[in-house]
């Protein structure tokens, strides 16, 4: 028990002491470049599977 009672104590300060958080604008700014890079590839995704889907279409036509 008082192995876990140092490891949250340990954590709390290493949280307090040492982690550097972000600021707002940081913050604000990460968040804008992870929701555009995350609409490109799922843009992205939805034309492969666009493409592959008229390629299947059109090879299960032939047959």
């Amino acid at each position: 028990m008082e192995r876990i009672k140092w490891y949250i104590i340990e954590s709390y300060q290493e949280l307090i002491e040492r982690v550097t958080w972000p600021t707002w604008p940081q913050l604000i700014n990460t968040t804008n470049v992870v929701l555009i890079a995350s609409a490109i590839f799922a843009i992205i995704i939805f034309f492969f599977d666009l493409v592959s889907k008229q390629v299947m279409d059109f090879i299960y036509s032939l047959g």
